[in-house]
């Protein structure tokens, strides 16, 4: 079955959110507080330790029911069983979505291809465990018989992203084991790494589907260059392990079958940390905690595919993203996680969101004539408050900004995380109410500054405020807590997908510049620069000479 191919732009819904928006695009956000007694209780969702409070947004309840009217009229709801039964809903690549499976409990099942793929899963996170608990536990020694102290996980793109954002994530629950990871083809970034190391106690997971990805197997060779320098050739089967499906390619470089993880085509990179990707994850953290990260995800799933859209986070989410993309034309995102554990969430929300539905033809092969896609950014509060909150909270754009915090710190530590958690609800009602000129004038005056200077200051400390925020207050940073919030995400990135009426599990528009990338690096080794624009040309042959 394939997914619904509605321009959004031609629905009932659609029209009438262009009318409501003119309606309401100028009210501020404290008459809507004012004239709804019940707006915190309407506009917000409690589930399990969440709690998303989405009333400081520019919408009211008319808004609402007609996002959620748009919602079904773009037939979400069969989407989502279409997702999440296997269709080949990554119809250019003919591919079923199925990161969703990898965190599925094992009693359940799921057939494809005449297969039940849960059981494959099931076997492999079996492997993931032994293993895992066999270098933890320094059964498995590196050549010299030595235990592994450090673990280099090297791929890029989903296969760093994720693991390196999440075990940065939950650094507090890590174990005696030192994480590396190695993505960028420059070189100082591998050598910078390795100089570190000590082979004799340093396991490498390389991590490509294909294991041909130009910058995974450039440092995946330097790495074992590195590696055999100080050790025999046939000890690289006891310190690297790949995670791929190209068990040829594998075995070839000097990987031992044992020591292969493999991966389904139905399993996209950037939502591949679910995966024997996660190897390094579960390596960091040990298993049992890896497997709490898949039961908070896979929460978020049963939540996301039974509730009604109306008390749905993912949809809610995504349909306010809809909202101000497609009718503020807003441009960007800023998410705020108010956890220093968390910077590296921005990063990685980039890929899944930005990669996923920075698409300009819909699923009918047509140009599309809507915007798709939102700019996402952001860094970790306070410190986002002393960089760019300026230009939200006075700037000329409009940025709508989603606030993450937690309830308690993993430290205990009350003296910052009250001073933290101060600052993170004060932020959003700053955004919303700013200040007029009366209470500006009122603080000048009690300052005892001059008139004259008095009312050169007073334009520049005016707060238009109205300024749209989320908030998600979740009880404690956990690895369940953690799943699910990934997951929250990735079920918006497919809403919003399905209402723009876009392929959002392929990713073509990275191809051409790797094409383009290997035939310049031939030239630059040959130093013989063939046909292209003058700027191109230009710039290689001062790089060559």
């Amino acid at each position: 079955m394939s997914l619904p191919t509605i321009n959004p732009t031609t629905t009932k819904a659609w029209k009438a959110l262009e009318n409501h928006y003119n309606n309401i695009k100028d009210t501020h956000l404290k008459d809507l507080f004012s004239t709804d007694a019940n707006r915190v209780e309407n506009l917000s969702i409690n589930w399990n330790d969440f709690h998303v409070d989405y009333s400081k947004n520019r919408i009211d309840q008319t808004t609402k029911k007609l996002l959620i009217d748009l919602a079904k009229e773009v037939k979400l709801d069969e989407a989502i069983n279409s997702y999440f039964q296997g269709d080949p809903i990554n119809q250019t690549e003919n591919r079923a979505v199925l990161h969703t499976a990898l965190r599925a409990p094992k009693s359940s099942t799921l057939n494809l291809d005449n297969k039940d793929i849960i059981q494959e899963i099931s076997k492999v996170k079996e492997k993931i465990e032994k293993f895992t608990n066999q270098i933890i536990n320094g059964d498995l020694k590196g050549h010299t018989g030595k235990k592994f102290t450090d673990i280099v996980n090297i791929g890029i793109g989903g296969s760093d992203l994720g693991p390196a954002m999440i075990t940065e994530s939950l650094e507090f629950y890590k174990n005696h084991l030192n994480l590396h990871f190695i993505s960028n083809v420059d070189g100082d970034h591998v050598h910078q790494n390795l100089k570190k190391l000590d082979p004799e106690t340093t396991l490498f997971v390389i991590v490509s589907k294909t294991f041909s990805t130009q910058e995974t197997l450039s440092n995946a060779n330097t790495a074992r260059t590195w590696f055999t320098k100080q050790a025999p050739i046939d000890a690289v089967e006891k310190h690297f392990v790949a995670v791929s499906s190209n068990i040829p390619n594998v075995t070839s470089f000097g990987i031992s079958k044992d020591n292969i993880f493999p991966l389904w085509d139905w399993v996209g990179g950037r939502f591949s940390l679910w995966s024997a990707v996660g190897l390094s994850i579960s390596l960091s953290i040990g298993y049992k905690n890896f497997e709490l990260l898949l039961e908070g995800a896979h929460e978020m799933d049963e939540h996301f595919k039974a509730t009604p859209f109306e008390e749905n986070i993912p949809v809610i989410l995504g349909m306010l993203s809809i909202w101000y993309n497609n009718f503020f034309n807003v441009e960007s995102e800023a998410i705020i996680p108010y956890s220093q554990y968390l910077h590296r969430l921005p990063a990685y929300l980039q890929q899944g969101i930005m990669e996923s539905n920075g698409k300009s033809i819909d699923r009918n092969g047509e140009t599309i004539d809507y915007q798709t896609g939102t700019i996402i950014w952001g860094e970790p509060g306070t410190n986002s408050q002393h960089a760019f909150f300026q230009l939200i909270h006075q700037g000329t754009k409009l940025i709508p900004s989603e606030f993450i915090g937690f309830k308690h710190s993993l430290f205990n530590d009350n003296n910052h995380h009250h001073k933290l958690m101060a600052n993170f609800f004060a932020q959003t009602e700053a955004l919303m109410n700013g200040k007029n000129k009366a209470q500006v004038l009122q603080e000048l005056n009690n300052s005892n500054i001059p008139q004259n200077k008095l009312q050169q200051l007073l334009p520049f400390k005016v707060f238009e405020g109205n300024k749209p925020t989320t908030t998600v207050l979740i009880n404690k940073l956990t690895p369940k807590s953690l799943g699910a919030l990934i997951a929250m995400y990735e079920q918006r990135i497919f809403v919003q997908g399905i209402v723009w009426n876009i392929f959002s599990y392929d990713q073509w528009g990275v191809e051409l510049g790797k094409q383009l990338a290997s035939e310049i690096l031939s030239e630059i080794e040959k130093s013989e620069i063939s046909e292209h624009d003058f700027s191109t040309k230009n710039l290689l042959n001062r790089y060559i000479c």
